[in-house]
This record gives C-alpha cells, structure tokens and sequence, in this order.
C-alpha cells in the first residue's frame, strides 16, 4: 500500500538527523539520500559548517520515495512529478476548505439580513383617487415610491 507524504505538524519538520543516522532510519545508503537531494526530491536542513540535517518529515518523504521505487517501480522522474502533484492536491484541498467555510458565513449572513428585511415590514394606507377606496400596502425600507 502506498501512502502519501504529509507535512501537517511544524515540529516534524525541525531538522534534527545527520545523514549517517537517517540513512539508518529509511535503510538507505548516504550517497542515495545525496542524489535524492540533488534531484530536490528532499531538501534537508543544514547547519552553520553545511552540515546536513534531516527532519521526521524529511525521513518520512524518503520512506515514501522508497516505497514508490520500490514497490510500485516509479522512476525518481515520476517521483517528482507525483510528489508535486500531491502538493497541489493538498494546496486545492485547503483552498476547498476555505472557500466552504466562506459560502458557510456568506449564508447565514444572507440568512441574517433576508430576516431583517421581513421584520422592517411596515403597512401604510394609501389612497387611490380612481376608485376612492383604501388600499393597504406593504412597503419595505428603501423601496422607491
């Protein structure tokens, strides 16, 4: 089963792994986790000296890359362009996000203004020369007489 790479949580990507040690946590040789950064696959942090320093979010892409290679035999190109694609995915799916909770408050402010509308109803008596009668209206606030 594939998963996809998520980076919700800040703290995940805080770089605290040399490379010698994430190479042991992803099973990966240190040359490997280099031309991964290369192919800007992973951009790991780096010290003052240039050190590099991966995060748990770092280690959790190269798991992902590995499982894409591996066991569904993407090449690293496809690699790429499918870790993009998700990352667009993810920047529509806020936006999707986003845009509901917008029409949520758009109407229940319409909802809002439609009842105060109703409740500034005001009845006036307004006589009509032809027919000599009283004629009961409903005029609302800024109707034009």
């Amino acid at each position: 089963m594939i998963m996809t790479a998520k980076r919700n949580n800040p703290d995940k990507e805080k770089p605290v792994y040399m490379i010698s040690v994430a190479a042991r946590l992803t099973g990966m040789h240190p040359q490997t986790l280099r031309i991964y950064e290369r192919k800007e696959l992973v951009s790991p942090g780096r010290t003052a000296k240039r050190t590099r320093l991966y995060s748990e979010g770092d280690i959790d892409r190269l798991k992902y890359i590995q499982q894409l290679t591996q066991d569904a035999g993407v090449n690293l190109a496809g690699v790429k362009i499918i870790m993009e694609l998700q990352k667009k995915v993810e920047g529509i799916e806020k936006t999707i996000v986003a845009m509901e909770a917008e029409m949520v408050e758009a109407q229940r402010r319409m909802d809002k203004e439609i009842k105060q509308a109703s409740n500034r109803r005001r009845y006036d008596l307004v006589l009509v020369p032809k027919a000599r009668q009283l004629v009961r209206r409903i005029v609302l606030d800024g109707d034009v007489e």
